[in-house]
């Protein structure tokens, strides 16, 4: 814990940790959701887009990194226990029993939303009251807002590709 880095929060550190341990919770199952979800997806595109969700698993593995670390700054201890993971989470965890890639993105998708309301709360809540953990919120939101267009992008590819096979059985 840094001292200083306490003392200068003008924010309830109580309701910081809480609201970080819940993203800390929210960043394993996403990178879980991730990860075994580019493992079991079949369907088109799945060499395309296997290895960005390997990506983006990587990524919220790195979120989770910067969320506790911040957790331990402020005095807070990360949650450690990771079956408090589901209880403490917001955004929901969805077990990929369907492997179509178009409902492992979909699921993915809405994890995505879920963090970006995640951190746009957290970094509203820290704006000229806690700087680090603001921009550090700032910066988890723009990867969040990334991983959100890539999917949607997929998506629509996939829409497209669907629609083309139509017409060419017309």
């Amino acid at each position: 814990m840094g001292k200083h880095a306490v003392k200068i929060l003008k924010v309830d550190a109580k309701e910081l940790i809480k609201m970080l341990n819940a993203a800390l919770a929210e960043e394993w199952l996403a990178y879980y959701q991730y990860w075994i979800g580019a493992r079991v997806m079949e369907g088109p595109m799945r060499s395309e887009i296997e290895p960005e969700l390997l990506l983006h698993a990587d990524q919220e593995l790195n979120h989770a990194v910067l969320v506790t670390n911040r957790i331990i700054q402020i005095g807070g201890t990360p949650v450690l226990n990771p079956a408090q993971w589901i209880k403490l989470a917001g955004c929901d965890y969805e077990e990929p029993v369907d492997p179509y890639v178009e409902m492992i993105l979909n699921q993915n998708l809405k994890g995505e939303r879920c963090a970006i309301q995640r951190y746009q709360d957290i970094a509203e809540f820290t704006y000229g009251k806690d700087h680090s953990t603001h921009q550090m919120a700032i910066n988890i939101l723009n990867e969040e807002l990334e991983h959100e267009e890539d999917i949607e992008a997929w998506l629509e590819d996939l829409e497209i590709m669907k629609n083309q096979i139509k017409k060419l059985r017309l």
